[in-house]
């Protein structure tokens, strides 16, 4: 069911200065512009990799679900990790047959595919995302 790891979110208080050490001390290029998603409070861009991507998010609006986390963490952390699966609404249906916490129904993420939520909770302490693999 679960595809291929797809990125790992990290959040921080500001994309342009998360940016920099890659760019400037990695040598990344593959850097995607800076997108915002208002509907999930955030703006994000992508650091291309041989093996997935990182996703820098920040907070976008006075309801940014980011701003509590960043509050906890003021200079960024890791939010969450992101797994391919090829039908979300039969992933959703899976994780809550075994119990999982879904935070949400499935919605529109930063590639443009439908997403989901896990809670923490049920994986270690990790926030976990099942985004439905680009067709």
């Amino acid at each position: 069911m679960i595809g291929p790891l797809n990125h790992i979110g990290i959040a921080v208080p500001s994309i342009k200065d998360a940016v920099k050490p890659y760019r400037e001390i990695l040598g990344i290029t593959g850097i995607t512009k800076t997108k915002t998603l208002p509907a999930q409070g955030v703006r994000f861009c992508f650091v291309n990799l041989p093996s997935g991507q990182l996703e820098f998010i920040e907070p976008y609006g006075d309801n940014s679900p980011i701003l509590k986390f960043l509050a906890k963490n003021p200079k960024g952390a890791q939010h969450h990790i992101c797994f391919e699966v090829q039908d979300i609404h039969a992933a959703k249906r899976h994780m809550e047959e075994q119990g999982a916490t879904v935070l949400s129904e499935p919605r529109i993420g930063a590639h443009g595919t439908l997403v989901i939520f896990i809670h923490p909770k049920d994986f270690t302490g990790v926030l976990i995302e099942l985004m439905e693999s680009p067709k």
